[in-house]
């Protein structure tokens, strides 16, 4: 969403209005984010109310008020990540989606079963890496925000994932089986 510069830099200067009107311009689109991520209305209104918070507090320094909107999703989904994290939950994706993502020769069909048992297989940090950058297209600078971890780390978690989730799938669903 395109925001007036003029009261995103006001925002920053400190005019709680201007802040409070910027938050309205981006309800709807903070809502359904959150609610995609966190799966429940209550939980969507938490992370709404934190992403609301922090952002408010940290708006000063927004060094880029043509990216106000960007800002405030990284907030918001670093909110999300951490109260799925608190409540041990996973981030939700849809598997026929990331399959799609995941596999690049579309001829070859994996069925979201199998899908979901590989994912079950990696350890939490691998399984978040891999839905938040495949379903939900952050980049692996996002990614290491929302984490809290090095981007070197988010890498080698992605890598890992990757060759491990490879190998449940095969052993799973083995490829070589293609009708011809």
């Amino acid at each position: 969403m395109k925001h007036d510069l003029h009261t995103v830099k006001k925002a920053i200067k400190g005019d709680a209005e201007a802040f409070e009107e910027l938050l309205f311009k981006e309800e709807k689109m903070l809502y359904y984010k959150a609610l995609s991520y966190v799966g429940k209305k209550e939980d969507a209104l938490d992370a709404i109310q934190e992403t609301a918070y922090h952002a408010f507090m940290a708006i000063g320094k927004l060094r880029n008020p043509e990216y106000f909107s960007t800002w405030l999703f990284r907030i918001l989904i670093r909110e999300c990540y951490r109260l799925l994290r608190e409540r041990d939950q996973l981030i939700p994706y849809e598997e026929s989606e990331l399959l799609k993502r995941l596999d690049h020769k579309a001829d070859e069909e994996i069925d979201s079963f199998h899908l979901k048992e590989a994912l079950s297989r990696l350890n939490s940090s691998y399984q978040t890496a891999i839905i938040l950058f495949y379903y939900h297209d952050l980049s692996i600078n996002d990614i290491s925000e929302v984490m809290e971890k090095p981007v070197s780390t988010v890498k080698t978690n992605l890598r890992r994932a990757r060759k491990k989730l490879k190998s449940e799938l095969e052993r799973s669903y083995p490829l070589n089986e293609k009708a011809t």
